[in-house]
């Protein structure tokens, strides 16, 4: 089955363009994990339309609530990839979904792995992607940084290029699916708490809180979950300062392949998130009509 619309993130930006493909007669499927850093506000006074403050999560709720009501689909996974052929091909833990039309609302993605020197190492055996990088340590020693399915699809794809691959958590409780027990067994796990990177130009050892070391020739980080800088990195996306680039219609540089929200860059606020939203999901209908003509 082709969906006409896959929408990763169900936020302010990915609910609002839903509901316009929704009310449009395109078959819509949502994806997001419920982690966003809206539900951490208690009281939002600035959005249009409440006389009263209202909650992130509360907010957030409601605008689910709403796509349902007209019959839009949500499922409550994460992505870890994204491919084009002649259409675009969404991948989780638990199937591949294709569709003719994507938009990416992940919003801004901000992880602290509290690891010294991480940021001194990148581009120096420190990296956010394998499908561009793994070609460079080919029958060496290298690791992943993660811990549940997004670390398991990173280090299966750096698999292609080294057998040598360690998964470390940074004493991370582990989180995969069911299923990935052929990957697991290809792995080395360390579950230990990382203290820092070291080396001298190059990234060459991690150093573990308990004074431990593990020598390696480089990392890919992959932790917590899928950013839009991770899709970007993979499939090619222009981008700027950390940020997805698109044009008026909030369209990449990729056709059929739309972003919304805070990943673009925008004012962070609830209502510049629904207006792109919004925006994004009335340019991406007039695509899919176009694609969808004999």
């Amino acid at each position: 089955m082709i969906y006409d619309a896959i929408i990763i993130g169900k936020g302010p930006a990915g609910i609002s363009a839903a509901l316009y493909t929704v009310r449009a007669n395109m078959k819509t499927l949502v994806f997001g994990t419920g982690k966003s850093a809206l539900e951490k506000a208690e009281a939002i006074e600035n959005y249009y339309g409440f006389s009263q403050p209202i909650s992130g999560e509360k907010l957030l709720d409601e605008g689910e609530k709403q796509l349902l009501r007209i019959g839009g689909e949500i499922r409550d996974e994460e992505v870890i990839g994204i491919s084009k052929e002649d259409t675009f091909h969404v991948k989780t833990a638990t199937g591949i979904w294709e569709a003719r039309a994507v938009l990416i609302a992940t919003g801004q993605k901000t992880v602290n792995t509290g690891i010294r020197n991480l940021k001194k190492y990148e581009g120096r055996g420190v990296s956010y992607c394998t499908t561009c990088d793994g070609f460079f340590y080919r029958g060496k020693k290298a690791g992943v940084l993660g811990f549940n399915d997004f670390a398991l699809h990173e280090a299966k794809e750096l698999l292609a290029f080294t057998k040598d691959v360690t998964l470390f958590t940074n004493g991370k409780a582990t989180s995969f699916s069911k299923g990935n027990d052929d990957i697991l067994h290809q792995l080395q796990l360390n579950e230990k708490p990382i203290h820092s990177f070291e080396g001298d130009e190059f990234l060459e050892r991690i150093v573990f809180e308990d004074g431990s070391a593990f020598m390696l020739d480089g990392i890919f980080i992959a932790y917590e979950s899928a950013s839009s800088t991770t899709f970007a990195l993979k499939m090619g996306i222009l981008m700027q300062d950390q940020y997805i680039v698109t044009d008026r219609n909030q369209a990449t540089n990729i056709e059929g392949l739309y972003a919304a929200g805070d990943c673009t860059g925008v004012f962070k606020q609830i209502s510049v998130a629904v207006g792109q939203g919004a925006l994004a999901g009335r340019n991406m209908i007039e695509y899919i009509r176009k694609q969808k003509q004999p």
